[in-house]
């Protein structure tokens, strides 16, 4: 999927929103990464993949007394804040969170940075080019912290977990004033008093990971569709990912509170809910107490009056029987699965640490098929793995037609620092890597283009989520099966599910004329 087509696939617009210093030993130019270490004392040590590898079963603690300061309750009202986000969807919920924190201490969301008081960069670390435009944006920053100093200027989320990214901002990016990470969200509204009345920089990463915080506000982006968090972190390890380190180890909410949150979320009129993990098919698999697994989850969920409910992000490792019979229940379970591969190619896969084989993806895609006949299956790969050859890209291309996968996000391999993949020698030319890429979204054009003809004059259910942004005459929203459809109706089928009968498709989307009756869901 390149980013023409990403646009495409966002272009809903929602209704509803949210020197030397004295003192110093050495200029911060000649310090190193121990000088800084003194900034994570009181987060145990720094953020370190190696011991992250090595980390055991600590018990993990659920809290439910979370409470916004008394002497911070009001602290924000008359003043404004902005949360740029960057990355996955979990960075979209944390968000949530922190805007509903935000928002309990009296301050009000605003999309003009010259309006706020407080603008938080919730940071993504999996690619380059996202952390290329924090420090972008960073640095856009400055003239308005100049011109205004009371302003707060924070950066938190999965950069801030990196160590050599801390230690850049404390050097090159003063005008910095809050950093902290993803385990810490909970304390916001103390990093902001600091922040307020310290004379200091507010440096707060917690490298452990520390207990499950329940009962944290979130301002929610719209009525329509909602994040539910199930669990935190990921165990798995690929060679290339910064996520163990970032987020750190999988700790599981109790399935109890995760089934009040969506009963909540259904009582207040939600359409939609999609679970969240990093490696959301390993959900339950910490519990010491009790067996219950995603499977079990799902099938609790599946009681509730929602109309949908989807999950992200699997691993295929994970991805077990159980799950696959509570699936193919249908209902409000949706049998729209990404499901990511990576590569194509076993001897890739085993150098991504992936833990499964090509012939394993393909029988887990045919146990798929087999309880779910029309299932749509989406993926992630990488392209330009180091050291890759012709031949093992060509895998990657026969395992894509092979399982016929209607959508993929591509990507060129980028090197995290810290991760063992970036310590290979890579001998594949960038031209050669492009020159893949762009055969394989080829490929990945065609077959989506291929699916999209199917639904051709059909009647499909549309989740109504606002208007077009390219139209506001056009109204927008996604079947069961993911798909954009773009068609015009009364702004009241806004957040309701109707049918639409499909008069033109595309690689990406489908145009179509609203029926008449909009479609009840029991």
């Amino acid at each position: 999927m390149n980013e023409q087509q990403r646009k495409e696939q966002a272009q809903i617009k929602q209704v509803d929103a949210a020197d030397r210093k004295s003192g110093q030993e050495k200029p911060l130019s000649e310090k190193t990464s121990a000088d800084f270490a003194k900034y994570f004392e009181t987060t145990y040590e720094p953020p370190n993949l190696n011991k992250a590898r090595k980390r055991g079963r600590d018990k993990v603690n659920v809290h439910y007394d979370f409470a916004i300061p008394e002497d911070m309750e009001r602290i924000g009202e008359g003043k404004k804040f902005l949360i740029r986000t960057y990355g996955c969807q979990m960075n979209e919920h944390d968000t949530e969170v922190m805007a509903g924190i935000l928002t309990e201490m009296g301050y009000e969301s605003t999309s003009d940075t010259n309006e706020a008081d407080i603008i938080l960069l919730n940071t993504c670390a999996i690619r380059e080019n996202a952390e290329n435009k924090v420090f972008g944006e960073i640095g856009h920053l400055k003239p308005l912290k100049l011109e205004k100093p009371d302003l707060i200027l924070g950066v938190c989320g999965c950069m801030s977990q990196e160590e050599s990214v801390v230690n850049r901002i404390l050097k090159k990016h003063q005008h910095v004033d809050l950093i902290f990470g993803t385990h810490n969200i909970h304390r916001l509204p103390h990093l902001v008093k600091e922040a307020m009345f310290g004379k200091e920089k507010i440096v707060e990463v917690w490298s452990k990971e520390g207990d499950v915080i329940e009962n944290l506000p979130k301002a929610r982006k719209g009525k329509i569709k909602a994040w539910v968090n199930i669990m935190y972190g990921c165990d798995k390890f690929c060679t290339y990912c910064i996520v163990p380190m970032t987020r750190g180890k999988e700790r599981s909410r109790r399935p109890e509170d995760i089934v009040q949150e969506v009963r909540h979320l259904a009582a207040q009129g939600y359409q939609e809910v999609t679970l969240l993990g990093q490696n959301v098919n390993a959900y339950g698999k910490d519990f010491d107490d009790i067996t219950y697994g995603l499977g079990d989850l799902m099938n609790d969920i599946h009681k509730i009056d929602i109309p949908r409910v989807r999950f992200t992000t699997s691993h295929p490792r994970d991805f077990d029987d159980r799950l696959i019979e509570v699936l193919a229940k249908g209902g409000n379970l949706l049998d729209h699965i990404h499901l990511p591969v990576q590569s194509g190619s076993s001897e890739i896969l085993k150098k991504m640490n992936r833990k499964y084989t090509r012939e394993e993806y393909l029988e887990l895609v045919r146990k798929i098929r087999e309880a779910m006949p029309n299932a749509t299956l989406t993926t992630d790969i990488i392209v330009g793995f180091p050291n890759e050859t012709e031949e093992q890209f060509e895998e990657t291309m026969t395992l894509v037609e092979e399982v016929g996968f209607e959508a993929a996000y591509t990507f060129i391999y980028s090197p995290r620092e810290g991760t063992p993949a970036a310590r290979k020698k890579d001998d594949v030319p960038e031209e050669v890597k492009k020159k893949r890429l762009y055969r394989l979204n080829e490929l990945v054009n065609k077959q989506s283009a291929e699916s999209m003809k199917t639904y051709q004059y059909q009647k499909v259910k549309v989740l109504v989520e606002g208007e077009s942004k390219k139209d506001p005459d056009v109204l927008a929203g996604y079947t069961e099966k993911n798909k954009l459809v773009n068609f015009k109706g009364p702004k009241s089928a806004i957040g309701s599910i109707v049918e639409v009968e499909i008069t033109e498709a595309k690689t990406w989307s489908l145009n179509g004329v609203m029926v008449e009756n909009t479609v009840e869901v029991n």
